[in-house]
């Protein structure tokens, strides 16, 4: 996993060349916008970057707003600035987080680690011949979608969003509820999960003995 530090800086490049490595994090590092630009051209598999908003030959803020955006690379802003304006300009670009110098770099790793495990979530889930979209709530078997109710969908969602863990019978009934506003009993559960299993033609939920259904992962 590799990260990106764009920062002119020597002094704090060194520091956080030694300190991500005791943390096992792979840091690259560019000192200027013109390098940073023909790396990210070649490397196209960096998780994450940070960089420092004043180089040497240019601005971070352009850089982010020209390169890095489309790359849609998440970025920690950098700057030895502190004015409530940069903040706010940083995050309305898109940016993950911000800090300003001088910084903890113990703050720096914990802010870094949140953004990586954030960003590191699955969006597609693929259990034996069956890739699920989170985001887009679509199943597939075999590259072919199926077709579930819109009640069939947020079952198979929470079971998918719950992956490896037991949902509980009593909270499918709640979620239900939420959903529809119906009443429905431990019956009706039964019903929903048979017909999904149906539709989906392998045994892929995993029924817990008087407590719930889980999805586990391959």
């Amino acid at each position: 996993m590799k990260i990106l530090l764009i920062e002119d800086n020597m002094s704090i490049v060194k520091g956080l060349m030694y300190s991500f490595s005791k943390n096992n994090l792979h840091l690259f590092f560019k000192t200027n916008v013109k390098d940073a630009k023909e790396y990210l051209k070649k490397n196209k598999d960096i998780a994450l970057i940070i960089l420092d908003i004043t180089l040497p030959d240019g601005n971070g803020w352009h850089l982010y707003n020209e390169v890095i955006k489309i790359l849609n690379v998440p970025t920690i802003f950098l700057t030895a600035k502190d004015e409530e304006d940069d903040i706010v300009k940083g995050l309305e670009l898109g940016a993950e987080d911000y800090i300003t110098k001088p910084f903890s770099t113990k703050e720096l790793l914990a802010r870094v680690n949140k953004v990586l495990l954030r960003n590191n979530k699955k969006s597609i889930i693929r259990v034996k011949n069956i890739t699920y979209n989170l985001d887009k709530a679509i199943i597939y078997k075999d590259g072919i979608e199926i077709e579930l109710t819109p009640l069939e969908l947020k079952i198979i969602n929470l079971l998918f969003n719950n992956l490896g863990k037991v949902v509980s019978r009593n909270v499918i009934l709640d979620k239900i509820w939420e959903w529809t506003g119906n009443y429905v009993d431990d019956h009706t559960i039964t019903v929903y999960l048979q017909r999904i299993r149906t539709k989906i033609g392998i045994n892929l939920i995993e029924t817990i003995k008087g407590i719930g259904y889980r999805i586990d992962e391959e």
